[in-house]
């Protein structure tokens, strides 16, 4: 009884660590966790916080949200736009991100797309193209 109920646990524990997908084939990925900040400024360039914060995918119309953020200390303005959370909702190719906030001491509501990459067998992901930054007027 002890033998087979540890060969069955031992198959349990195999088929739980083999998470290798075949249409992705052998890759070696590392223990990094990546992610994508994008921050509001003023004209001088002092970061600034802003109300209405989002992120769309452009092109599955999806809002992304940043896990990771709620557990940073980032800078004033800066926010998390993307992280390996997101991988698989974002194409090999690159989604355009829409990144939008609100200026609370203006209410002026400012907009810049950025381009992000991940996929289904990517490990992390990666920006491709776009501002780091926005600034108010």
């Amino acid at each position: 009884m002890y033998k087979a109920t540890l060969i069955v646990l031992c198959a349990i524990v195999f088929m739980a660590c083999d998470k290798k997908d075949p249409e992705c084939g052998d890759r070696i990925c590392t223990e990094e966790f990546a992610m994508i900040n994008f921050t509001f400024t003023k004209k001088d360039g002092t970061g600034v916080s802003v109300k209405d914060f989002s992120v769309i995918n452009q092109r599955t119309g999806d809002s992304l949200k940043a896990m990771s953020a709620a557990y940073l200390d980032l800078a004033p303005g800066t926010y998390v736009v993307a992280d390996d959370n997101h991988t698989k909702k974002l194409s090999e190719e690159g989604d355009d991100l829409k990144i939008t906030g609100t200026y609370e001491a203006t209410n002026q509501t400012k907009s810049a797309i950025i381009k992000v990459a991940g996929g289904k067998c990517a490990c992390h992901i990666r920006k491709i193209s776009g501002p780091a930054k926005l600034a108010f007027d």
